[in-house]
């Protein structure tokens, strides 16, 4: 195990947005540092990572290196193998979303990791912003079961537009996205799922003929709850209502309610939270609510940057205090389980039972 004092060796791998926003983490935090970052090509990096070698193969960066920490943010066809060859190399692992792109290939990172007794931390990054977890614990407060409303479209063009092709050569949005709300959902309610239903729709012709960029998923569990999450890509994605975070139970709500100058392209509107709305559901003889609806100011809240430093300093306590992310682990095949069976759905227009 690392000590305390010695920075941890990092080897960070893919510089799209959020590979390139870790890495700054990484940079900027003095319990790391980087030996190496990987990319298939050279690209232009933010001021702070000029200085550091960027290498096109991760399995030879792997070898020669030996860091200590793997920090994946890769496609997500690659996630699987990279993980499972850093810690089999004896490196812990911080892996983007989804885990992997089948669940087989999920259980089988985790169990690597428990295998050769390494950290995995996958990067679902709402978990570490005060204003998700203040909505998740004013949800459990509320009592179950749940309707659970979200979604996050994204209307993109030029770079972005590219970039949300790109991640369609391997993954849908409602698996890509899908499993960050997933996750909320499951943390709100302890209850399992038990079944899951899909709908997508190909809106471009500027994606392969099999993959759709709007979909839509529902999933019951076994407490009677009940969510659906919306996601599309694209130019032709409207920005009404495009971000939705409602929870409901027979005691009440509790929702985000955004800026409604916000856009969906911008990166720091898919976590901030703006006001969070506490609505009671306790009426008196008259009929009347008791309560009028209170609304939580989330001033202050982290950005982008900040949210990816948070999650890092995270990655940073795990590894030094042996923290047991049994759970995490748990969690996070169980929502790409949830994901990709609505993808089977979509696929093949039939109800999927877990």
């Amino acid at each position: 195990m690392n000590s305390a004092m010695t920075p941890i060796r990092v080897l960070s791998a893919g510089l799209g947005n959020m590979g390139r926003s870790h890495a700054l983490a990484y940079h900027e935090n003095p319990g790391f540092t980087i030996v190496g970052l990987v990319n298939r090509s050279k690209v232009a990096v933010p001021e702070g990572l000029e200085g550091y070698e960027i290498l096109p193969s991760f399995p030879e960066a792997l070898k020669e290196l030996k860091p200590e920490l793997c920090s994946i943010n890769t496609y997500s066809d690659s996630h699987a193998e990279f993980a499972i060859a850093a810690m089999e190399a004896g490196a812990h692992v911080f892996v983007e979303k989804p885990l992997a792109t089948t669940v087989a290939d999920a259980e089988r990172v985790v169990a690597c990791a428990r295998a050769n007794g390494r950290k995995l931390i996958v990067g679902y990054i709402l978990r570490h912003h005060p204003s998700w977890m203040r909505l998740i614990d004013e949800a459990r407060k509320l009592g179950g079961p749940y309707v659970f409303r979200m979604n996050l479209n994204q209307q993109s063009s030029g770079p972005t537009w590219a970039t949300h092709k790109a991640l369609m050569q391997t993954t849908p949005p409602i698996v890509d996205c899908g499993v960050h709300y997933v996750d909320v959902m499951c943390q709100i309610t302890d209850a399992k799922p038990v079944e899951v239903r899909g709908m997508g729709l190909r809106l471009s012709n500027e994606i392969a003929p099999d993959m759709y960029n709007y979909g839509h998923l529902q999933v019951l569990f076994d407490d009677g709850s009940l969510g659906w999450y919306e996601a599309g890509w694209g130019p032709m994605i409207s920005e009404t209502a495009f971000f939705v975070k409602d929870v409901m139970s027979p005691n009440g709500s509790v929702s985000i309610v955004m800026d409604p100058n916000a856009k969906s392209d911008d990166i720091d509107t898919h976590t901030k939270t703006a006001v969070i709305r506490l609505h009671n559901a306790a009426t008196g003889p008259d009929g009347k609510f008791l309560s009028p609806d209170e609304d939580l100011k989330m001033a202050g809240e982290p950005g982008h940057q900040e949210l990816c430093d948070r999650e890092q300093a995270f990655v940073l306590k795990a590894i030094r205090e042996d923290i047991d992310l049994s759970r995490h682990m748990d969690d996070a095949v169980q929502s790409l389980r949830i994901c990709l069976a609505a993808d089977e759905s979509v696929r093949t227009g039939q109800t999927v039972k877990l």
